[in-house]
């Protein structure tokens, strides 16, 4: 039978006024107990009243727990909030893990007050016992509804980098990786990056050793002793996330040397046939791009000439021949354009790689190969020169706001890009071909110094994602030989500059059994 109002304040009263011992008054916590099943006043007192009492009477504990449980689920809001403000009041020993568990599912309102209450609560337990806390956030995240698991793997990824030294202790971190390794045998893709950044966020896993562990649990899920299916979309959208996971990672004692391996086996033959994920992704740059980040970590590289061959007979496709001068077989064909964007990528790439096999361009192609790709060089590097000339006479004395204009941020982006191209270009003319030349990549931070200094210093640049073409020259320009170079116009670039920030939305399609995919169904209902 429900209490009054009257007879919650009479037994409230005799609990309070009680000194030696509360355990007698059993029945007086009883008719607390049933306050739950009366009207809206007596459902905020209960609400109030049964965590003050809750530890005098652990015979009554469950009784109390889902008596509670009953208010965080009542149809008027302001008695749920309450209730879940007294929540953390039960989390104590053995009771901390179930409480944890309630929390985790009450995550799942769409109120944002009491959704706030609930994260409040979940801290305040975790400062408590992390591991227990955790306990209950990762059952939910294994076992519970859909809309719970999101937001607990969100309440992970945003809460935890919060918490104090002497909360995330060793055993609590162990115990995150441990529980979060079981989460990514079956993820969606924007599961896999929110979690992987709460294992890049544990202080365990700032070390070599650390960081290896993770490559480890990426390349477990970007399949890489599979074969790429290049015209399938969640597979190439599958390589895209995880090598974006893995290359903060790499370092010269973290290598990227599988996946570089694996770039040069299965995605550079297939490049023309690459699939993007998202319409508008240039999916061939953005794949050339990753492999000039990686390149500079690679290690020793069972392969490495034939990789090399690879990178090299690939750089070759976007470095054309010089037109003949009249009459000659390639006269007739269309204006090749010299691909900017793609160049450095692949430059940059062979540059690196070529540290390691520095005979590769004497000793490993024949001599005419050499010659055509000497060729190519030249003709490719003329007509960098014209191109710099232009845009260094272009941003001459710009500074501040008037390099921030579209037109000079791009022209600012095609600068660095061929200043990058010239330097590598003049080292692999040494004879022998050099190594040593280092160049930033032009789509990663400068130094504000050197992007101050733009109008004045010959290097410049800023963030970058750009692809470019050039055009013949008028023939009355001077030239150091017959043949004919091409003229850049001004402004011929892509207005997609800066960082490309593309990451899965919505998560992969077409499970796999594990890893990235469709998960399996998962218990539903209220489970506590």
């Amino acid at each position: 039978m429900a209490a009054t109002v009257e007879e919650l304040y009479r037994n409230y009263g005799i609990l309070a006024d009680e000194k030696e011992d509360l355990s007698k008054h059993k029945d007086a916590y009883q008719v607390i107990l049933d306050g739950v099943k009366g009207g809206p006043k007596e459902k905020r007192l209960a609400a109030q009243f049964i965590p003050k009492f809750f530890s005098s009477f652990p015979e009554l504990a469950d009784a109390a727990i889902n008596a509670q449980l009953d208010l965080c689920e009542d149809e008027d809001v302001s008695i749920r909030r309450q209730a879940i403000k007294e929540l953390p009041r039960f989390a104590s020993g053995e009771n901390l893990p179930r409480v944890a568990d309630i929390l985790t599912q009450l995550l799942q309102t769409d109120d944002s007050a009491e959704f706030n209450q609930v994260n409040t609560a979940l801290i305040s337990i975790f400062k408590i016992d992390a591991k227990g806390t955790l306990g209950g956030l990762f059952s939910q995240i294994l076992q519970g509804e859909d809309i719970v698991r999101e937001r607990a793997i969100k309440f992970l990824s945003t809460k935890l980098k919060m918490m104090p030294d002497d909360t995330m202790t060793k055993e609590v971190e162990d115990y995150i990786f441990i529980e979060t390794k079981k989460v990514l045998e079956d993820v969606t893709g924007e599961e896999f990056v929110l979690l992987m950044r709460i294992l890049s966020g544990l202080k365990t896993m700032q070390t070599v050793s650390g960081r290896q562990q993770l490559v480890e649990l990426v390349v477990e899920q970007a399949f890489l002793e599979q074969a790429l299916n290049p015209t399938d979309a969640d597979s190439v959208d599958r390589l895209l996330q995880c090598t974006r996971q893995a290359l903060p990672l790499f370092s010269k004692n973290v290598h990227s040397t599988r996946f570089v391996t694996y770039f040069c086996e299965f995605v550079l033959p297939n490049l023309s046939l690459l699939t993007s994920p998202v319409a508008e992704l240039d999916i061939q740059l953005e794949v050339l791009k990753l492999l000039a980040e990686m390149s500079p970590y690679c290690g020793d590289m069972d392969k490495l000439e034939v990789n090399l061959n690879m990178l090299f007979e690939k750089l070759l496709e976007f470095m054309p021949l010089p037109p003949e001068e009249e009459n000659g077989e390639n006269a007739a064909n269309e204006e090749p354009k010299l691909q900017f964007s793609y160049v450095e990528c692949l430059l940059f790439s062979f540059h690196q790689l070529g540290q390691k096999l520095p005979d590769f361009l004497i000793d490993k192609i024949s001599t005419e190969k050499l010659k055509d790709f000497k060729i190519r060089l030249q003709y490719f590097a003329r007509g960098l020169q014209v191109y710099i000339r232009q845009l260094r006479v272009a941003l001459q004395g710009k500074t501040g706001d008037a390099l921030k204009t579209e037109e000079n941020k791009i022209k600012v982006v095609a600068l660095k890009i061929t200043n990058n191209i010239n330097v590598l270009i003049k080292d692999l003319f040494h004879n022998p071909p050099s190594y040593k030349s280092t160049v930033t990549l032009s789509w990663k931070p400068v130094q504000k110094a050197e992007a101050a200094a733009i109008g004045q210093k010959r290097q410049s640049g800023e963030d970058i994602g750009a692809t470019a073409t050039i055009k013949k020259l008028p023939t009355n320009l001077p030239r150091r030989d017959a043949r004919q170079i091409y003229n850049p116009p001004s402004g011929k670039y892509s207005a997609s500059i800066g960082n490309f920030s593309y990451e899965q939305r919505g998560g992969f399609r077409g499970g796999r059994g594990r890893g990235f995919g469709g998960r399996g169904n998962r218990s539903r209902g209220r489970i506590y």
